[in-house]
């Protein structure tokens, strides 16, 4: 095998279909993860808090959703400078490690008590945070730019999966349950066997990366020719961009459960069809994305711009929709708009140069982190004060950021295939580059 300083720029080799396979299932299985423990908290914390109220019992669901939350914005930028220096195969799987470690614990639950599990569910999200931006990192590193557009569409694609499959997780434990040995291993507990499985599954990616992944390279002097990459101004646009959509992204989700909540004619059915209709409807996108390979070909900042009109269009009509049928027209829409920005956003990022990706990618997780925090915040607040109207309030973060595509166009990076030609691998547009 040849060293990195022998292969100089062809470093960046393809990746193999099991490489690809695995840290695809690595995605798949974190996001499945998050799915499945959800709804176990509140079994958790039953037996640990006596006589709580029920609002007590939701406070500390919510309060433990933003301790995993945070563990992410703090892991998120952390892990992805590790990686830059240490190598990405290795904080990939140390992260998988942690989140292993993690899991273990909550099989028993007593012995740990409230704080311990808040700690755990913190160090999840933290240790998650090494898996969410170096995947994708990996992934950009070792693709050639003809096809990335096409592997970012898919590893979106298996994180949206892994969030349908979490709670058809449960279900399934709750008829496993009832095997013999099964029944006996896990002493009759579905939450047992959910968590069990959550770890097994994390233990066996971790296995399957140790023995596929690329061995570490330098990336110092294979790098030398785009050491400056994207500038650090556009990475910061791209963040900044990723957390208003991820904002209005939260605010938009936490909007349909307290519309269900709060209106008499949707059911708590209907409510998990619109969630259904949500994931279903960004998996299209993303499968659209992967088969036109539209990324490859199109200005970034029209398809942007198209994914924000399509997103205030959804909010205004769930802001001002009449009947049934445009609440699911509008969920749609909101859906489609969000599905084709953030995708866009993460192959933009996957563009900078080589020795920052992980950086780049955890500075995007972080950011996503941040978003979903205060935009659940904000929404429980909007909606205690202006009810449905908090979808058009929702739709202001896009509005702006839509009239800031609208500046010159050097704050945005460029199609990298459309400009690989140039002598050096930047994201210059057409109007920095001289004639």
């Amino acid at each position: 095998m040849r060293s990195p300083r022998e292969s100089g720029p062809t470093r960046q080799q393809d990746l193999g279909v099991a490489q690809l396979g695995w840290l695809a299932a690595a995605v798949f299985v974190v996001s499945a993860g998050y799915g499945a423990l959800m709804p176990l908290i509140p079994d958790w914390l039953r037996p640990l808090m006596g006589d709580a109220d029920p609002a007590a019992l939701a406070r500390h669901v919510g309060y433990l959703s933003g301790i995993y939350t945070a563990g992410i914005l703090l892991g998120a930028p952390l892990w992805g400078m590790l990686a830059d220096r240490l190598g990405r195969a290795r904080v990939l799987l140390v992260g998988l490690i942690g989140y292993v470690a993690s899991l273990l614990p909550l099989l028993r639950p007593e012995s740990l008590g409230v704080v311990g599990i808040y700690a755990l569910r913190g160090a999840t999200g933290f240790f998650v945070a090494a898996v969410v931006p170096v995947v994708p990192a990996l992934v950009a590193q070792y693709t050639p730019e003809s096809i990335r557009a096409r592997r970012f569409a898919w590893l979106g694609a298996m994180s949206l999966l892994g969030f349908l499959f979490g709670p058809g997780l449960n279900a399934a434990a709750e008829r496993l349950v009832g095997l013999g040995f099964l029944n006996v291993l896990v002493q009759g507990s579905s939450t047992t066997l959910v968590i069990a499985l959550s770890a097994a599954l994390g233990a066996l990616m971790m296995l399957g990366l140790a023995a596929t992944l690329p061995a570490p390279s330098s990336l110092g002097e294979a790098d030398a020719a785009d050491h400056d990459g994207a500038p650090r101004s556009r990475s910061l646009a791209l963040w900044i961009l990723n957390g208003v959509v991820m904002f209005v992204l939260a605010g938009f989700e936490l909007g349909i459960v307290l519309q269900g909540q709060r209106h008499p004619d949707l059911s708590s059915r209907e409510v998990s069809l619109m969630f259904a209709e949500c994931s279903l409807v960004m998996l299209g996108v993303n499968a659209v994305l992967f088969f036109t390979g539209l990324l490859e070909r199109a200005d970034p900042r029209r398809v942007l711009a198209c994914g924000m009109v399509l997103g205030i269009a959804g909010l205004l009509m769930l802001a001002r929709h009449g009947s049934e049928m445009w609440l699911y027209v509008g969920v749609s829409f909101t859906a489609a708009g969000t599905g084709l920005v953030l995708p866009t956003l993460a192959y933009l990022a996957a563009g900078t140069s080589a020795r920052r990706l992980g950086i780049a990618m955890g500075g995007l997780a972080a950011a996503a982190g941040l978003g979903q925090t205060l935009g659940s915040a904000a929404t429980g607040w909007l909606f205690g004060a202006v009810m449905q109207s908090t979808f058009a309030w929702l739709s202001i973060p896009l509005a702006a950021t839509l009239a800031l595509l609208l500046i010159p166009r050097h704050w945005w990076p460029a199609n990298p295939v459309l400009v690989s030609a140039s002598p050096s691998r930047t994201f210059l547009t057409s109007t920095e580059t001289e004639p």
